[in-house]
């Protein structure tokens, strides 16, 4: 199965690390929209894939829904794998968050870009920034259940989360 990673330590057969593994670390990334927008479009970019015309709205939930099913509608995305919320944003204007999550949860991912900013109103601005960097979890894709050794100290591990979001426990009482 290929998703062992000997970049991260592991090895195919046996699954090895270096040292402690690394939990990993959910991306989230802030759009931020500024000026006065009052209508109009804009399109976000994520890793060569570009959303429809997503209609901006000065109702937080409906912006915040907009945006969350454009990005889930991207085959690099996909459904279920971010979470749009609504971060300090008053009828529209301020930040939304996007939190990668499923299949692209505890992973080191591309930030989102702005493919086309066509809101309307007085100076309307549309800004993407990574607000938390995702890192990628050891063993990533690693089955629930899965066994692993550390090869600094002997002490074998088990994955007791899930293959997205692995958590690795010592077994046993092992020092």
């Amino acid at each position: 199965m290929a998703y062992l990673n000997p970049a991260q330590g592991y090895a195919r057969q046996g699954l090895t690390t270096a040292g402690a593994p690394v939990a990993g670390t959910d991306a989230v990334q802030t759009i931020t929209f500024g000026g006065t927008p009052t209508g109009g479009t804009f399109k976000l970019a994520f890793d060569g894939a570009t959303t429809a015309a997503i209609t901006w709205s000065n109702v937080n939930a409906t912006l915040v829904a907009a945006v969350d099913a454009a990005l889930e509608a991207l085959g690099t995305i996909g459904v279920g794998n971010v979470t749009t919320a609504v971060g300090a944003m008053t009828a529209g204007i301020g930040t939304l968050t996007v939190t990668f999550t499923g299949a692209l949860a505890k992973l080191a991912v591309p930030v989102l870009e702005v493919a086309e900013n066509a809101l309307t109103g007085t100076s309307p601005t549309l800004a993407v920034a990574s607000t938390t960097p995702g890192v990628t979890a050891s063993g990533r894709g690693a089955p629930k259940g899965a066994q692993a050794t550390r090869l600094d100290t002997g002490v074998a591990l088990i994955n007791t989360g899930t293959a997205y979001a692995p958590t690795w426990v010592a077994v046993g009482s092992q020092t």
